[in-house]
């Protein structure tokens, strides 16, 4: 059996792909001989070079103890429907989301395997996620969007009283400024750059829910993981490099940025409709779908 799978989606970052693929292989094949594994990428669709690339770089892989799969998508389906078409596909024991943006210095995922063989109650870990400008990328560290949280970020609460001690508990809930980050805790959800969690997991809540068609799919199946009683892990004593907004809202022309825009908002909406509009009247939801609009058309 494999014993970890590697999920990659691919979209527009041909050689940012290819650096992260390749750290991902060099990371897992200097790992314990004894950890199989396999690398899954699915493109949705690129306009670039990126599917050339890959299909010359799946023609020249050799491994004996890793398998890469490389499979073009027709159209592009999104990030949720493209993850879970690769966890679908994958054989291992524990599957690893890794964005396409997100590069591998030195992980010891032997080492990460063994503490998640252990704490069964653990169903997502993810490590360090630092940002390529310097410090930890604050998606990877969060809070769920309670109405208060989100009430504290958005008029930078949290960010003015983050360094209170005590003070910060009760504000720095959204990405939980209170605990230190550099030592394992509990978090409430990471960020898809780095999303470690168990296959049988993944086969019990179905993945993804697509109907996000990207951002708040990866805090969506945290809150549905942590419901079923399991724990959400942050463990920094190995780190990544995310390359944040080399896809996404980064590099795209007006048309596509409006588009990016208005799912990232359209998340928002969904998360809030699923988890928790049924715990509030309705004078209270049409405020929080109005204000969700305001910040979509202030942005």
């Amino acid at each position: 059996m494999v014993r970890l799978s590697v999920v990659t989606l691919s979209y527009n970052t041909s050689s940012i792909t290819f650096d992260c693929v390749t750290s991902i292989i060099k990371s897992l094949e200097s790992t314990s001989s004894a950890l199989t594994y396999e690398v899954i990428v699915i493109d949705n669709k690129s306009s670039d070079s990126s599917v050339e690339n890959l299909k010359k770089f799946q023609a020249h892989f050799v491994s004996e103890k890793g398998i890469f799969t490389f499979i073009e998508n027709k159209k592009n389906v999104g990030y949720p429907a493209g993850n879970n078409q690769g966890w679908h596909m994958a054989r291992g024991e524990y599957i690893l989301f890794l964005n396409s943006d997100v590069m591998i210095d030195k992980v010891d995922f032997s080492s990460l395997l063994e503490y998640l063989d252990t704490n069964k109650e653990v169903g997502v870990l993810t490590v360090r996620v630092n940002l390529s400008r310097g410090g930890i990328d604050p998606a990877s560290h969060r809070g769920f969007p309670t109405l208060w949280n989100s009430f504290c970020y958005f008029l930078k609460l949290e960010k003015i009283l983050r360094s209170i001690p005590l003070i910060n508990r009760v504000f720095g809930g959204y990405h939980q400024t209170y605990k230190n980050i550099n030592e394992v805790h509990e978090i409430d959800s990471p960020t898809g750059a780095f999303y470690l969690t168990r296959y049988r997991i993944l086969k019990e809540m179905g993945g993804f829910d697509e109907e996000y068609f990207m951002y708040g799919e990866d805090l969506d199946l945290s809150y549905r993981i942590k419901e079923k009683g399991y724990k959400v892990m942050y463990y920094p004593l190995f780190s990544v490099t995310h390359l944040k907004y080399s896809s996404g809202l980064g590099k795209q022309d007006e048309v596509a940025r409006k588009k990016t825009k208005e799912h990232f908002f359209e998340a928002m909406k969904i998360f809030y409709k699923k988890h928790y509009q049924a715990h509030y009247p309705k004078v209270i939801n049409a405020i929080v779908y109005w204000l969700i609009d305001l910040k979509k058309n202030l942005s």
